[in-house]
């Protein structure tokens, strides 16, 4: 606090100058003149130590006093404390060292005073004018202005002095030695050498200028003193605060030093100080502050936050392996294949959050995580070899995800390394890394795919890539043989006959998905067991080319042979598609198509090295640009019809979309289909084209090919009970809506930037296609909107607004003549009364067909109303079921596009719950008592491994299965449908709706529907089972609890039951659904949460069940996951038992397996809205309640408290690292700040007292320190985020635990803005 004084008179210091003079004369002693200059300053009511007493010394001494007692009343000053010595060395400092060479005696006085002064601070930042002087000394030396750093508290320009002084240090013995020059500033930002116009006094005396001992012991003693600096305890930990907070003027720094280490004799010469100590004080690599040394936290957590190798020993102990680290990614990986959710997110960015995250808080290698990435990669594939038939994703998108987008993850990371590096280099030039340290994370990779080879069990590949995989071995074979390769050689069916012994695995496709990223060369032929001699021997004969890529890159004519080879065989090369794209775009009209089919076949399913980029070109092929000379009335992308179906249908599929969605381009995509839906949909089909197929295209067919397509993409198939849940998290029909996805559209196409990281990124993007990043808005496409607000306004409200006489009611009259015409030529009317048509004429089919040649979004708009009525009809018996179904049918094989309006009609409808049941007896509707109980049964088998009970689904005589009567209404139109490709876009839309619709009714209308489909389609039976059994959890909480335990203790080994004796991955995930031989078999508890977690109603509950699973879990690998009475039988043997029959560090990785299995959960089952939820709401909640302590820890001496908080400490930064990653500067970095800054703030309330806990206090400080430990040791960026004055009260709590260690880590990094109070609690803690 800074005390106000009265300014002291200016002939004041004339005396304090006329006194020293006078002592000096006297040759007085330096004690007693200073205590007498002491009392007089004090009496004139002068605060000490006084900054104008510092100036006058040493403008005394600079230069006409440069005699030895002047330098004994300024060091006697210094000592009894009335002149403030930071404020003496800073003035010093710009006096002496330019004139070194001059005054060689002056240079080594302040050296010496350096010795002494320059490393105490605690009375210097404890005295009343130690703002005030730390504001001279920036006046001195010009800090502020220098550092350019806008935060100027006194702690922040004690920093900067001691840097300042070393590097002052530092340019003086460049200088001295001639070195200053090879510097790229060629001089130092302070003055070392004597300005012109300084000139020595009359009664100066001048050093010996022949003194050249004293100038080699002066530059001896610099070295030393530098040295001393980055070797004290103090010193080096504030210097440390100026490395991590001034990133740019610390590698200047270091620059300048590696200069001397290279280049000084007088370093090379000293005998007792090495170039490399001064190399490895100033090393990246050096940890000064840590979260180790004084910190109370037990050495076993530390072992767990630091040793990658005990985690995985202790894991292997427990029947667990290594993978066990890589959990998250199993599970994120097999989330991402459910084929119910589209993501508006790229799974390459996620992944590799995910994977940052999960290095940095398990603390492994690089070469450890990619290998733990391709094993889970791996094993997603191998779970989907044999997948059960349904309308699934299935191998392809395994494939994607294994072959492109974990390629691309790892792609991206490797080339973050070498973006920092370049952007290092922008911002200070004269940095030296060496270019080496760019290849590390490239040599990990090697490391990782050259240790890959011996998971042998995980590298066989499924039959349908068989022939793929040996022909990447027998690439290699050939390349290491001398032969020329290339696609053509391959295609010949010869070559693939002789080669055939030539047996190929997983990882030679791995490494040639790196190969063709340039993440790897040629050289990886040559590995040691990559190649496996051939029975065969090699032809040296290349046989005749068959029609193939490099038919086309010579040139060739895009003929029938030609495009069926190119449709089947997938491009290996941008260049190709490339090639491709620039038919598309300037062919001919036969020539456009034909790249489209192409483009759309095997080079979009299973051109996994160049997959992006064919997405990348469909799109742009779907936006054409207008014509300069283009002048019709109507769109240009009228006449793009041909080209715009073929791409829509070859991009329908259901591996297709998921291939858009795991590579992030659903709303790039959406943004393109908008126009099109728009202007065809606006378009009356009086005219049609006829396909090289002979097939009629019409505006209708685009229209409703591009607008089901567009449905599927937000996924607006989700039951509007959805959106009136109430729930935490958003669904993800409400997420994904039209809005939301061009918001990310052009939020993303505008944050395109010039970073290095951008720019690395835009090697890989072809130049050929561009995009406009012209925001897209809903209200560009007024007819796209109006059909959205009738559907909200059908999920929100009743119909109503028909109004005769409107061209809305003609199309209505007409659709309904079209769809009942047998019934309109009796005398019975559809038209309800109140719709004001019950008069109509239109009867015939013919008349009605012509009056619907009317725009389709016509069209959609008065579907509504006749599903109103003709479900009105079949409620009252005017019209039959069968009936019923046939007319849907009918209209939406009229307009496909009419399918959207179906589904939104039905499941409001099911949702408003006022209509009667429909009895499913066989005669109105369809029975399904055939299988239902077979259903039952095959359910139960599915659900055993869980422990789940299944509701009966038995059918007394007196009863009937029922549904809602629009459900039965659905359910029954979509059995009108055949099983062909014809109607498989139709189903790929009604499938997924009719699901989760049935779902989400009552039990057991999902059983009910999958007996009736599967009467339908026997080879869907299984999978249509596996459905039904997720409705058991929607409708029972208590069934996911206990699904969720089932997780748990299948992971951790804990259960009795065989099925989940070792534990791990392969316990939770199991085999997936689909490679049993035996029919239906038990499904893994996890592989069953990752498809039931989305229809859970509300997501709140599960934070709270987890957390408290977690702690369950704690305490049973704490007793060994034995039953109380077997544990306390233990108890009383000879030897008693310690915790788990295992060591505790063995305990605390298991521990530590169990959050990381729970932040998963947490994270997969409700994104960063539930992760936030869980750290503002869920653990506070549980911190401030009361939680009953055990006997049994309490004769443990609260180990099982302890290691619960620890677990819950993994358990929170697990959860943090999912959802929002571990770097800064990302998007969603700002949310996590908050939230971990409202979090921090409560830990820092209750370590104030101001907040009353209910939990243990063991678990409570285990909590606090295990989780600011892994902020400090592993998410260290995340501490910059949180507000300053949290941090400081935090240090200030972990201060009082004696936590000085974590306490200063917590300061230390936390940014320039705490810089500052860092650099004064190391001053006071005397580290």
């Amino acid at each position: 606090m800074a005390v106000s004084v009265q300014k002291p008179p200016s002939n004041l210091w004339d005396t304090v100058l006329e006194h020293t003079k006078s002592a000096q004369d006297k040759n007085t002693d330096p004690s007693l003149w200073a205590i007498q200059l002491g009392s007089r300053l004090s009496s004139a009511g002068v605060s000490l130590p006084s900054v104008e007493l510092a100036h006058l010394l040493v403008s005394h001494i600079c230069w006409g006093n440069h005699v030895a007692i002047a330098w004994k009343f300024l060091e006697k000053a210094l000592t009894v404390k009335i002149a403030p010595p930071m404020l003496v060395l800073a003035l010093l400092s710009t006096r002496v060292i330019p004139n070194r060479q001059r005054h060689p005696s002056a240079y080594r006085l302040y050296m010496e005073l350096l010795k002494r002064h320059a490393f105490t601070f605690t009375s210097q930042i404890n005295g009343l004018n130690y703002q005030k002087i730390m504001e001279s000394i920036d006046d001195v030396l010009h800090l502020s202005q220098i550092y350019g750093l806008q935060v100027s508290e006194p702690g922040v320009l004690l920093v900067e002095f001691v840097f300042t002084i070393v590097w002052q240090l530092l340019d003086a013995s460049l200088d001295d030695e001639g070195l200053l020059e090879l510097t790229p500033e060629k001089k130092s930002r302070w003055p070392t050498r004597p300005q012109e116009i300084e000139i020595d006094g009359p009664n100066c005396f001048s050093d010996r200028r022949s003194d050249t001992d004293l100038h080699k012991s002066n530059a001896e003693m610099t070295n030393d003193i530098i040295v001393e600096f980055l070797k004290s305890k103090v010193t080096s930990r504030i210097l440390y605060l100026a490395r991590r907070n001034m990133p740019s003027h610390w590698g200047s720094f270091t620059q300048r030093l590696r200069l001397l280490v290279a280049n000084s004799p007088v370093l090379r010469s000293s005998k007792h100080l090495t170039p490399e100590v001064l190399l490895q004080l100033t090393s990246d690599n050096r940890k000064v502050l840590t979260r180790e040394g004084k910190t109370n936290l037990p050495q076993e957590f530390h072992a767990v936050l630091a040793s990658e190798t005990m985690i995985s020993s202790a894991c292997q102990s427990q029947g667990a392996s290594s993978s066990s680290l890589w959990l998250p990614i199993d599970l994120f990986l097999e989330d991402s294949m459910d084929g119910s959710q589209v993501a508006a997110t790229s799974a390459v960015d996620t992944l590799i959050g995910l994977v940052k995250g999960l290095q940095a808080v398990n603390g492994t290698s690089w070469h450890n995580t990619f290998l733990g990435l391709w094993i889970a990669a791996l094993s997603l594939v191998q779970r989907e070899r044999d997948p059960r038939e349904g309308p699934v994703p299935r191998l392809d998108t395994c494939f994607c995800m294994l072959l492109s987008i974990t390629t691309l993850a790892v792609t991206n990371i490797i080339e973050e390394e070498e973006s920092e590096l370049m952007e290092e280099t922008e911002q200070n030039p004269a940095s030296q890394r060496k270019e080496n340290q760019t290849l590390e994370r490239r040599k990990d990779l090697i490391t990782s795919l050259q240790l890959l080879g011996d998971f042998t069990g995980l590298l066989t590949p499924p039959q349908c890539v068989v022939s793929t995989a040996n022909q990447a071995a027998a690439k290699a074979m050939m390349f290491i043989s001398g032969l020329t390769v290339n696609n053509g050689y391959f295609d010949s069916g010869s070559m693939n006959d002789m080669l055939k012994n030539c047996f190929g695995n997983m990882r030679h496709l791995i490494v040639e998905a790196c190969i063709a990223r340039n993440l790897l060369d040629t050289s990886a032929y040559y590995w040691p067991g990559y190649v496996n001699s051939c029975s065969n021997p090699l032809p040296r004969n290349v046989p005749g080319q068959v029609p193939g890529w490099l038919s086309l890159m010579k040139g060739s004519p895009l003929k029938p042979p030609l495009v069926n080879a190119l449709i089947a065989t997938p491009a290996s090369s941008l260049a190709e598609i490339e090639k491709l794209y620039e038919i598309a775009l300037n062919g001919s009209d036969d020539e456009k198509i034909s790249a489209a089919n192409i483009l759309c076949g095997a080079t979009l399913v299973r051109g996994w090295s160049i997959q992006e980029h064919a997405c990348l070109f469909i799109i742009g092929l779907l936006t054409p640009p207008v014509p300069a000379d283009y002048s019709g009335s109507e769109s240009h992308l009228i006449s793009y019809a041909p080209i715009f179906n073929v791409l829509v249908s070859g991009i329908s599929s259901i591996d297709c979309v998921q291939i858009f969605s795991l590579h992030g381009l659903v709303p790039l995509l959406a943004g393109v289909l908008m126009p099109i839906c728009e202007v065809f949909g606006s378009s009356v089909p009086t005219m049609s084209s006829t396909l090289p197929t002979g097939e009629e295209l019409s505006c209708h067919t685009v229209f409703s090919n591009t607008f089901t397509l567009l449905l599927r993409l937000w996924r607006f198939d989700h039951p509007p009970l959805e959106h009136m849940m109430g729930d935490l998290r958003p669904t993800v029909g409400a997420q994904l809506c039209p809005e939301y996805l061009l918001l990310v559209r052009n939020s993303r196409l505008a944050s395109v930037g010039s970073s290095a990281k951008d720019r690395i990124k835009s090697r890989r993007v072809s130049k050929l296609v561009t995009f406009s990043t012209e925001p897209i808005i809903m209200d560009s496409f007024p007819k796209l909107k109006l059909w959205y607000q009738q559907h909200q306004k059908c999920i929100c409200s009743t119909l109503g607004g028909l109004v005769p006489g409107t061209t809305v009611h003609q199309i209505f009259d007409a659709l309904l003549s079209m769809m009942f015409r047998k019934i309109n030529r009796g005398s019975q009317s559809l038209t309800p009364t109140t719709s004001g048509s019950s008069n109509s004429s239109v009867s015939g089919t013919d008349e009605s067909s012509i009056r619907l040649k009317v725009p389709a979004w016509d069209i959609l708009e008065a579907t509504p109303f006749v599903l109103d009525a003709a479900l009105t009809a079949c409620a009252h018996g005017q019209l039959s079921p069968r009936e019923f179904a046939t007319g849907l049918k009918d209209l939406a094989d009229y307009l496909p596009a009419s399918l959207g309006t179906i589904v939104s009609y039905f499941s409001a409808e099911v949702t408003r719950g006022i209509w009667k049941p429909a009895y499913m007896n066989g005669t109105d509707w369809p029975s399904p008592a055939t299988n239902l109980s077979i259903v039952e049964q095959q359910i139960k088998k599915i659900l055993a491994a869980t422990g789940v009970d299944v509701p009966s689904l038995s059918i007394g005589a007196s009863s009937q299965a029922t549904l809602p009567l629009p459900l039965a209404a659905l359910v029954s139109f979509t059995i009108t449908y055949k099983l062909d490709k014809a109607s498989e876009r139709a189903l790929q839309l009604v499938g997924p709706a009719l699901n989760s619709l049935a779902t989400c009714c009552p039990w057991p209308c999902m059983p009910i529907i999958a007996s009736l489909w599967a009467q339908k389609v026997r080879r869907w039976s299984d999978f249509l089972v596996f459905s039904s059994s997720q409705a058991v959890f929607h409708h029972n909480n208590d069934a996911v609890v206990q699904l969720l335990k089932c997780c748990f203790t299948s992971t951790l080994g804990l259960s009795s039951s065989h099925i989940h004796t070792n534990g791990g991955v392969g316990s939770l995930l199991g085999h997936g659904f689909g490679s049993f031989s035996n029919g239906i078999a038990p499904v893994a508890p996890g592989f069953l949460y990752l498809r039931v977690h989305r229809f859970v109603k509300n997501a709140m509950f599960l934070t709270e069940e987890i957390v408290s699973l977690l702690m369950l879990s704690v305490k049973e690998i704490a007793n060994c996951g034995l039953p109380r009475e077997k544990l306390e039988k233990l108890k009383k043997t000879k030897h008693g038992m310690r915790y788990g029959q295992v060591s505790y560090a063995a305990a605390m990785a298991r521990i530590k397996f169990a959050a990381s299995l729970g932040a998963s959960l947490v994270w997969l089952s409700g994104g960063p809205t539930l992760v936030l939820y869980l750290i503002k709401e869920t653990l506070p909640s549980w911190f401030i309640s009361a939680h009953g302590l055990e006997q049994e820890d309490r004769d443990s001496g609260g180990k099982v408290a302890m290691m619960g908080g620890y677990a819950l400490a993994y358990f929170a930064v697990f959860s943090g690292t999912f959802a929002w990653g571990v770097d800064s500067g990302t998007p969603l970095s700002a949310r996590r700040a908050k939230v971990l800054s409202a979090h921090l703030e409560f830990i820092a309330s209750a370590l104030d007292g101001k907040i009353s806990l209910g939990c243990d206090w063991a678990t409570w400080r285990a909590y606090v320190s295990g989780f600011v430990s892994l902020l400090v040791g592993c998410t260290n960026k995340w501490l910059k985020e949180i507000n300053v004055d949290v941090l400081k009260r935090l240090s200030k709590g972990l201060r009082q635990w004696n936590e000085e260690e974590l306490a200063l880590a917590v300061l230390g990094l936390g940014g320039i803005g705490a810089m500052g109070a860092a650099a004064e609690m190391i001053i006071e803690s005397q580290f």
